[in-house]
This record gives structure tokens, C-alpha cells and sequence, in this order.
């Protein structure tokens, strides 16, 4: 019996911790959003009025939605949970795109210059140059 309570403990564990990191994750992405929206030059507004209230609730959630109001125009991003809204034009959200453009290649080229390093520490591995392998033979010259 005590190995399947160990089991069942192991397990609820496992689910809590991940469940934990999982809201991390979620929560340091909308941070950053949040951030790059304010870099970006979005303002940060505060619902007044109780019909604001109620729009802001109805805005999707963790997304940027486009929104025309009298003939122009506006991106907003919701934040609920701080009872506040990020709001931009389109040259803010032109701007906002390309930030996070050019952060998805620099964390890409992180991940491949990661990539490439990795290689390189297991190149030894092989030999390397003229360690008896390929055109130089064991000898370090050709053939």
C-alpha cells in the first residue's frame, strides 16, 4: 500500500510543480509583452466608467486587438488583472512588431551560435583535422 501512496504523492507533486512553472512562464510572457508595449510607446490606461470596465473584460485576453473608433484606428492590449489597457496607434504597433521581431532573431541566434558551440566541443570526438580521418590520412598529409 505505501508504494502507491509514494506514487500517487510523487505524482500530485509533479503536477503542482509543473502547474507552477507553467503560470511562470505564462506570467514573465505577459510581462514582457507588456514591457515591449510600453517600449513601443502604447499608453497605459485605466478604465473610468463602468461600460470600460465591461469593454476591457470583453477584449481577448494575453492578445493585441485592433479597434476602430470614429474613423481611426487603435491597438489595445488588456491587462485585466491590473484593471488597465495598453493602447497604441498604428505607427505604436508597427514599432512594437518589429521589437518583437527582432527579438525572436536574436534568441534565435543565441540558440544557434548555443548550437554550433555544442558542435565544436564534440569535434574532438572525431580526431579533428588529420587525426587519420578524411583526404589527409593518418600521416596529416594527403593520401
Amino acid at each position: 500500500m505505501k508504494p502507491i501512496r509514494y506514487l500517487f504523492l510523487t505524482s500530485i507533486a509533479a503536477a503542482c510543480a509543473a502547474f507552477l512553472v507553467s503560470c511562470s512562464t505564462t506570467q514573465t510572457s505577459t510581462q514582457n509583452k507588456e514591457s515591449m508595449l510600453v517600449a513601443s510607446g502604447f499608453k497605459v490606461i485605466t478604465p473610468k466608467t463602468a461600460a470600460q470596465q465591461q469593454k476591457l473584460q470583453q477584449l481577448p485576453p494575453g492578445k493585441v486587438a485592433m479597434i476602430n473608433r470614429k474613423g481611426r484606428t487603435y491597438y489595445i492590449f488588456p491587462d485585466a488583472a491590473h484593471n488597465q489597457a495598453y493602447v497604441g496607434r498604428p505607427k505604436e504597433y508597427q514599432t512594437y512588431l518589429q521589437m518583437r521581431t527582432d527579438k525572436k532573431l536574436a534568441r534565435e541566434s543565441v540558440e544557434t551560435a548555443e548550437m554550433y558551440q555544442d558542435a565544436e566541443m564534440q569535434w574532438g570526438v572525431w580526431g579533428g583535422w588529420g587525426g587519420g580521418f578524411g583526404p589527409w590520412g593518418p600521416m596529416g598529409g594527403p593520401f
